[in-house]
């Protein structure tokens, strides 16, 4: 890949130190119940896009990265934290993690891992009453909130 404008799919990191971008989209969706995914990403899975290695291009900074195991390293913001890969080392693919994608609408995961480790309550969390962001935000504190986010696009 050459020029931004042939990207596929671009993300990045939530301070926008690190940005990818995809050359093709990705051939495969999934979610990750695992403990390793787990710890790598605060919650109770991970949900992943795979691609092959040579369709993922670093196009702003360089992510670090965190051997988890003797088969993964996984890649992610040395600034902020966000997790961005995960890189079966033998493997010819890697998978950018989907909620690092500006649009992590663009995939749907069509199989989960490590069933066995789901945690008891996340099959019930979408029976949970909802709130939507303006009932808990006040509106005193919406004047007050600036977001330092990167925005899910380039700059």
């Amino acid at each position: 890949m050459t020029d931004q404008d042939e990207a596929i799919l671009a993300g990045g990191c939530q301070c926008g130190a690190v940005r990818y971008a995809l050359a093709t989209s990705p051939e495969h969706a999934s979610v990750c119940h695992c403990r390793m995914c787990q710890k790598a990403s605060g919650g109770p899975m991970m949900a992943f896009a795979r691609v092959k290695k040579s369709a993922l291009r670093w196009s702003r900074g360089k992510p670090a990265s965190f051997r988890s195991s003797s088969l993964v390293e996984r890649h992610f913001c040395a600034a902020c934290g966000t997790p961005l890969t995960y890189n079966f080392i033998d493997s010819p693919h890697v998978s950018v993690s989907a909620g690092s994608l500006d649009d992590p609408e663009a995939i749907r995961p069509e199989l989960q891992y490590s069933v066995e480790r789901t945690l008891s309550w996340f099959p019930t969390v979408t029976r949970l009453p909802g709130k939507r962001l303006e009932e808990f935000i006040t509106p005193d504190l919406a004047v007050r909130f600036v977001s330092y986010q990167h925005p899910d696009h380039d700059t």
